[in-house]
């Protein structure tokens, strides 16, 4: 269903997990997110689509590789594709497809279109990477710590902000590759809010937010869960039964996360003394 609408922004929200599309077009270009989840929401955004793009080329950003946000790929082969070129080097892409296949015959669900591992178009290689499509200029960061594909953008000049699944308001970091380099790409949301204008921004699960102190408290909020990890497990625990109304959940992912962020931790060598003095630890 659409969750969100303004002049050149749509996005559809998923009755799962509350994972977003995002939509933006101009007069001669039209840009989405991460198509998903079920058969009849793709087929939605394919009517959407279809309804609304007439001659303008299609360009799909694809947030990172994680199977629910590729699951919509193959009801679009028109569209151009961008992504980081860590996710076009996926070397797993194949056990991405599986678990599309296996999601599907769990739940007996059958799909018009056949589900395929996006085919990279515009591979993003580096932090401030600029693409020009029509009158909208897409600047780019690399966002590994979720992913190590995971992949910033943002979109001028309507200053809308795609976080991919950082920064939402219904999950607490969800760190499936690195601790560490989470904490840095927290550090470049913060470069973003500071060098960019951000009047939108949308979240790969959960509400779009046009609230610049909102923004700044979904930072704080995974800086503050990031620093607890190593510091009062209990603590953490506490916080994420108050704010997030799913945490039971998706326990198991943050009983991981203290795993991952002591096992680095160790294995790094680095000091709580570190994130103490850092802005992590604020």
């Amino acid at each position: 269903m659409i969750h969100f609408e303004r002049d050149h922004i749509t996005v559809f929200q998923s009755s799962l997990y509350m994972t977003t599309t995002a939509i933006i077009q101009t007069d001669d270009v039209m840009i989405m997110t991460d198509p998903n989840w079920l058969p009849n929401e793709v087929q939605e955004i394919r009517e959407y689509i279809d309804r609304h793009n007439g001659n303008k080329q299609l360009y799909i950003v694809y947030t990172h590789s994680d199977f629910d946000h590729i699951i919509g790929s193959g009801a679009f082969p028109e569209a151009k594709v961008i992504a980081a070129e860590e996710f076009q080097n996926n070397l797993q892409k194949d056990e991405t497809i599986k678990k599309i296949h296996k999601f599907d015959q769990g739940y007996y669900l059958k799909r018009n279109y056949e589900p395929v591992y996006p085919s990279v178009d515009y591979p993003v290689s580096s932090d401030g990477e600029v693409l020009d499509l029509g009158q909208l200029t897409l600047t780019f960061y690399k966002a590994p710590g979720h992913t190590n594909d995971s992949l910033f953008t943002v979109i001028e000049p309507l200053g809308i902000f795609l976080s991919g699944d950082y920064l939402s308001d219904v999950e607490f970091p969800f760190i499936f590759s690195s601790y560490t380099d989470y904490v840095k790409t927290l550090g470049t949301a913060e470069y973003i809010l500071s060098r960019h204008s951000i009047n939108y921004h949308i979240p790969g699960h959960g509400s779009v937010t046009e609230n610049q102190k909102e923004i700044e408290n979904r930072i704080n909020d995974s800086k503050y869960y990031l620093y607890q990890l190593l510091v009062d497990e209990r603590m953490v625990e506490k916080h994420c039964r108050e704010k997030y109304a799913f945490f039971e959940a998706t326990e198991s992912i943050h009983l991981e996360n203290i795993k991952k962020a002591k096992n680095e931790e160790v294995g790094k060598g680095h000091s709580l003394l570190f994130y103490k003095e850092s802005k992590y630890g604020k």
